[in-house]
């Protein structure tokens, strides 16, 4: 009796319905963020680099903020888009935004809104967003001209010599950094010509699985910094001492991953006991 109600649990565990399954997930993910629970956070080297590089930026200085991503890489970005825009307007820094994926733009427009808001920044004068262009690679190779050839108005149509934040600035040469924000192959494009060509500073936010990709940029001291992924933005959240979305969203992904470590160690058994037992009944 005792075989025959082990065998019983595995087969119903090995069947169980999976909405079952994306409901505990659910509750695994949500449970975290609804009760904010948090832990210490310790910055790794990569992040405390990009931290310092927009940290040695002075009041008045250009921040180039590139929209590299669309919305199935937002989680993970947008946190720390939003910590590194707080930490520019914090400091009086000019803030230029532009981006290479078009669909993403509109996300990156709301963060630099929400932001600004917060900090009683004035558009035209304290921030500017330029918008997209077709052609990432025209784009970058004409920003270090100048960035008039291509980026004549912003995007609402406004000639960016009509505003005081963009009148005059050129080229690369008055851009004291660049932040881009990624999710795919457009990091290579920004180190091959913008910094290689025109040796702009630049820093990194990528995503998780992108990260990897990125660090012979940093060991060849091309870019000065890299956050990596959710981990990271809740890292950069630590570093300007406001806790965000990153901060909270780390618990829920760490559950996360738990509980699917949990499922493969289940499913596993389960596989290896039903054939055990199948094996013993056809014997």
């Amino acid at each position: 009796m005792e075989e025959k109600r082990r065998r019983g649990f595995w087969e119903v565990m090995n069947d169980i319905d999976r909405r079952i399954i994306f409901l505990i997930l659910l509750v695994c993910v949500t449970l975290p963020l609804l009760l904010e629970v948090g832990g210490d956070i310790t910055p790794t080297l990569p992040v405390q680099r990009a931290h310092e590089a927009v940290a040695s930026l002075k009041a008045g200085d250009y921040l180039m903020v590139s929209i590299d991503f669309d919305a199935t890489s937002a989680p993970e970005l947008m946190p720390m888009l939003r910590s590194v825009l707080r930490q520019a307007f914090a400091k009086d820094v000019k803030v230029i935004m532009l981006g290479h994926i078009a669909i993403g733009l509109p996300l990156g427009h709301l963060a630099l809104e929400q932001v600004a808001e917060e900090y009683g920044a004035e558009y035209g004068v304290d921030y500017v967003d330029l918008g997209y262009r077709p052609g990432y690679i025209a784009v970058m190779i004409a920003m270090g001209r100048e960035i008039e050839d291509i980026f004549g108005s912003d995007y609402q149509g406004t000639p960016i010599r009509e505003m005081p934040i963009t009148r005059n600035v050129h080229s690369y040469d008055d851009i004291e950094l660049l932040f881009g924000f990624e999710h795919g192959a457009v990091i290579d494009y920004w180190v091959r010509y913008a910094q290689a060509r025109f040796d702009q500073r630049m820093v990194f936010g990528t995503t998780a699985v992108m990260a990897p990709d990125a660090y012979p940029y940093l060991q060849s001291e091309q870019i000065e910094g890299l956050v990596g992924g959710l981990k990271g933005a809740a890292e950069y959240e630590t570093l300007i001492g406001q806790r965000g979305l990153g901060t909270r969203g780390m618990p829920a992904q760490q559950w996360a991953h738990l509980l699917v470590i949990a499922f493969i160690i289940i499913g596993n058994l389960g596989h290896y006991f039903t054939r055990k037992s199948a094996g013993r009944r056809i014997a």
